[in-house]
């Protein structure tokens, strides 16, 4: 039903729409602090380059692909389903790197961080993530969300 709604909305209506959920689910997160699950993805290009999105929502600033999970859901399967919904992307040798216990917008959250590489062209959706680029170690874009360069950290002692 969403994706029937989502494609029935016009790209800049639904980018409106994505940015007051995001509002709203921050607000609930600091009053309820709900346990939410979610998945972060470290795509390579085969070159060493990691990708990194903006969302239309948020701060703006440059942060990892990912998204929530729902309760029963693998987190590699997330990991793979987010990257096709958002980037047009299939992820190939994709493993499991951490899991982190933390506090997002006030609520525990459990975070997965993922490895994998890309396969296809990326085609950002133009709603959630309006671009996508490769970028070096040590290239970072600014500004980069604290959290995406917290979990970099961590996945760059995996990587080393």
């Amino acid at each position: 039903m969403l994706h029937l709604i989502e494609r029935l909305l016009p790209r800049g209506l639904h980018r409106l729409a994505l940015r007051i959920a995001h509002r709203v689910r921050h607000r609930y997160r600091l009053l309820f602090r709900p346990a939410i699950v979610g998945v972060s993805v470290f795509v390579g290009d085969g070159a060493g380059r990691l990708l990194l999105v903006r969302h239309s929502y948020g701060s703006g600033a440059w942060s990892l692909p990912g998204g929530g999970m729902s309760h029963d859901e693998d987190p590699l399967d997330a990991a793979r389903r987010e990257m096709a919904e958002e980037l047009g992307i299939d992820l190939a040798h994709v493993r499991l790197i951490e899991q982190l216990e933390e506090t997002v917008s006030g609520a525990p959250h459990t975070a997965y961080l993922v490895a994998a590489q890309a396969v296809g062209k990326l085609r950002p959706d133009g709603r959630e993530v309006i671009e996508a680029r490769f970028f070096g170690s040590g290239e970072w874009p600014e500004p980069i969300s604290p959290l995406a360069r917290k979990r970099i950290a961590v996945w760059e002692g995996d990587v080393r």
